[in-house]
C-alpha cells in the first residue's frame, strides 16, 4: 500500500510517499480501506519535532473508511462496515489497522469524508464545550481561530448550548464563515500590533468591561497573554493547542492578580478514557450532523501524495474548516 512517511524531523518536505506492506492485523483489530484521512496541527507538531515520536514516522491520527478484513477475535465489526476513528497513528495511508477503542461506527446518511472530518476536531470541540468548561446559557466565550476546523465546530456547539460566542479571525471570508456558525461578534485582529493589549481591549469593549467567562485558545504563544487579559473575574483559559508556538512558563501569580483565574491544558486522550465517554461524545456529534444541526465544513482536500502541501497550507493558517487527504 501507499503511505506517507517522514524519516527525519523537519519541515513539510520531509513527508514522502512510500510503498509499504499492509498493516499486520492483530486478533482484535480490523483492516480498513481508507476513504479519507484528516490533517491536524498535532501532525505538524509530530513531524517538526515539537512532539517527540519514533522515526521513521508515519503521520495521521484520524480518518474514515470501510472494513475489508477482521481479526480472529473481532465480534464488534464485520467486512463492509463503515467506521471512523481517532487516535490511530499512521492514518495517512491507503489502509489502516484499527483497534476497538479508536473506532466509531458511521451512521447511515453520514458521508465518510464528513465522518473523517469530524473525528479529532469534533471530539475536541465536544470535550472543550461540554467538559473543560461546560457552557450554559448566560456564559460568554471567546473562541480563537473561529473559521478553523475546531473553531467552526466549537462555535456551533457553544451556541447550541446557549452561550454567547465571540470569535477572532483574520479575513473577510473567515468572518463570514464564523458568523454563519453562530458567532455573535467577530474580532478582526489583522491590524493588531500588540495582541496582549488590543485583544483584551476589544473583548472588554464587547462585554461592558467585564471580559469573558472562558477563552478557548488553540493558537498558543501569539494569543496567550491577550487571552488571559480578556477573562472576567474567575474566568477560565482553556489552552488546547499551539498553532503559533508553545506557551513558555509563566508566573502563576498572574492568575491571582488577574481575578482568581484558571488555566487548563487539556489533551483529548484524557477525555476519551472510557467506552461510555467515547460513545457519548461520538453519538452526540453524529446525531447533530444527521439532524442538520452541525455543519462540518471541508475546506480543502489533497491527494495522499500531496501531504506536504496540506501541511504547508495548515501551518500558514491559510485554510478554513477541515483539511483532508484522499488516497
Amino acid at each position: 500500500m501507499r503511505a506517507i512517511q517522514a524519516d527525519t524531523t523537519g519541515g513539510p518536505d520531509e513527508l514522502q510517499e512510500v510503498d509499504v506492506p499492509d498493516p499486520e492485523l492483530g486478533p482484535d483489530q480490523v483492516l480498513v480501506d481508507v476513504a479519507a484521512s484528516g490533517v491536524n496541527f498535532i501532525d505538524t507538531y509530530q513531524r517538526s519535532g515539537v512532539y517527540d515520536v519514533k522515526r521513521p514516522f508515519r503521520p495521521g491520527l484520524e480518518g474514515a473508511g470501510v472494513v475489508v478484513e477482521v481479526g480472529a477475535d473481532v465480534d464488534w465489526a464485520a467486512p463492509g462496515d463503515r467506521l471512523a476513528w481517532a487516535g490511530t497513528l499512521g492514518s495517512y495511508a491507503e489502509r489502516v489497522a484499527l483497534s476497538r477503542h479508536d473506532a466509531y461506527r458511521v451512521p447511515d446518511g453520514v458521508e465518510l469524508d464528513t465522518a473523517a472530518a469530524l473525528m479529532l476536531q469534533g471530539l475536541t470541540a465536544h470535550f472543550l464545550s461540554a467538559s473543560c468548561f461546560p457552557l450554559a446559557p448566560g456564559h460568554t466565550a471567546l473562541v480563537h481561530a473561529g473559521a478553523g476546523g475546531v473553531g467552526l465546530l466549537l462555535t456551533q456547539l457553544a451556541a447550541a448550548r446557549g452561550a454567547r460566542v465571540i470569535t477572532t479571525v483574520s479575513r473577510d471570508d473567515k468572518e463570514a464563515l464564523s458568523r454563519a456558525a453562530g458567532a455573535s461578534e467577530v474580532i478582526r485582529y489583522e491590524d493588531f500590533t500588540d495582541m496582549s493589549e488590543e485583544l483584551p481591549r476589544a473583548v472588554r469593549g464587547l462585554t461592558d468591561g467585564e471580559g469573558v467567562d472562558v477563552v478557548y485558545d488553540g493558537v498558543g504563544a501569539a494569543t496567550f497573554d491577550g487571552s488571559l487579559a480578556s477573562l472576567a473575574v474567575r474566568g477560565t483559559l482553556v489552552l488546547f493547542g499551539g498553532a503559533s508556538g508553545q506557551v513558555p512558563p509563566f508566573d502563576l501569580q498572574r492568575l491571582n492578580s488577574g481575578g482568581s483565574l484558571s488555566v487548563t491544558r487539556p489533551s483529548m486522550v484524557h477525555y476519551l478514557r472510557t467506552d461510555d465517554e467515547r460513545s457519548w461524545r461520538a453519538e452526540e456529534l453524529f446525531s447533530a450532523v444527521s439532524r442538520g444541526d452541525l455543519d462540518v465544513r471541508i475546506g480543502a482536500t489533497y491527494p495522499l501524495a500531496e501531504a506536504s502541501a496540506a501541511h504547508r497550507a495548515l501551518e500558514a493558517r491559510g485554510t478554513t474548516g477541515k483539511v483532508l487527504l484522499l488516497p
